[in-house]
């Protein structure tokens, strides 16, 4: 990528009747945040006009009708709609889902034509997007079948970085989803996603339990000696770093857990609730495996707190970092791996 470029942060606006517009703006009102990334934020000039005097939040903008627009060194806004929806601050309204749709759709067809080279989402209301031609129980699924790859929801932070073989399913649905076919495919993207998006040669996973005690050797469920055990077994013998089952409930308990440079949870609370109490408010939601980068804070549209402007951004804003280190890391890849020479170079020099 050309040095005078900055990276295109395109960022979809979320619930407006939640904190994501608050923490948006309030991330990007430190205009150093301009030096790293120009943002494209996709809602419209009267809504976010109507945000920051709600939230007493001084910015100035760039209105634009296409990402491709977007100028360095400003904050730009890619008028999405021409409405001027009904702001309700702490109110899942079917209004609101239907613009927070709007804006992800747009800004995953600017992210699928190169307009902007990142995304960060805002936090959806899970039931008031759905729809008929919107069916997804959040930004992950979607963005699984709007592009290329295979999708993980990995919650990273620098020191922590948990992985789900399930995410969006009931519990009494989660042994019967856990295949052998697909676990050795998300060892598969976990494991590539720490060496092209994060730079670890060779990564050191563990593979938590599907049942308490993972089972207590069929005891509490077999699941965890039928299907678990061969699989980590197999994976392990082709040259990957895996290892486990642990037992959940303890695994976190100690310092254990930072031997490894990734977890790869059974389920979504199982990795979840424990990324969420060590990380909360430093957190990523990352979504591995696709040809595009996206990620979003660890929190939802916390209505409680709308419109207050009590809104902590700090989850938003490394999300947006953590979207450029990964776009740049990804790049560093490609170039190191089309030149092989200079890669070995760059080995000799750094010993």
């Amino acid at each position: 990528m050309e040095e005078r470029q900055k990276i295109k942060v395109g960022i979809s606006i979320g619930d407006l009747n939640g904190i994501g517009c608050e923490v948006v703006l309030k991330t990007f009102e430190d205009s150093r945040m301009l030096d790293f990334c120009t943002p494209v934020i996709f809602a419209s000039n009267k809504t976010i006009s109507y945000q920051k005097g709600e939230l007493k939040i001084d910015i100035n903008y760039n209105g634009i009708h296409d990402a491709s627009k977007a100028l360095d060194g400003k904050i730009n806004v890619v008028n999405v709609w021409k409405e001027v929806p009904r702001v309700k601050f702490g109110e899942a309204t079917k209004e609101s889902g239907d613009f927070a749709i709007k804006s992800l759709r747009a800004a995953v067809a600017a992210l699928k034509d190169g307009s902007i080279d990142v995304l960060v989402t805002a936090p959806i209301n899970k039931n008031n997007i759905q729809a008929e031609d919107f069916n997804f129980p959040g930004h992950t699924d979607y963005l699984a079948q709007e592009l290329e790859g295979e999708s993980l929801m990995f919650m990273v932070t620098n020191t922590l970085k948990v992985g789900l073989l399930t995410d969006h399913i009931a519990v009494k649905d989660v042994a019967e989803a856990i295949t052998p076919e697909l676990i050795k495919n998300k060892i598969n993207v976990i494991e590539n996603s720490l060496k092209v998006d994060f730079g670890i040669t060779k990564p050191k996973i563990a593979l938590l339990g599907i049942n308490p005690h993972s089972g207590d050797n069929g005891i509490i469920g077999k699941e965890d000696d039928i299907i678990l055990k061969p699989v980590i077994k197999e994976v392990f013998d082709t040259g990957s770093l895996i290892y486990g089952p642990y037992a959940a409930d303890s695994f976190f308990g100690t310092d254990g857990y930072q031997k490894f440079d990734a977890i790869l949870a059974a389920y979504h609370d199982q990795g979840l609730i424990p990324f969420k109490t060590l990380s909360f408010g430093k957190g990523v939601n990352y979504t591995a495996g696709l040809n595009k980068v996206r990620t979003s804070p660890d929190h939802g549209t916390a209505y409680e707190i709308a419109g207050k402007g009590k809104a902590d951004h700090s989850s938003f804003k490394e999300a947006v970092f953590t979207a450029i280190k990964i776009f740049r890391n990804r790049e560093e890849y490609k170039e190191l791996t089309a030149n092989p020479l200079k890669k070995t170079r760059l080995k000799r020099d750094y010993r």
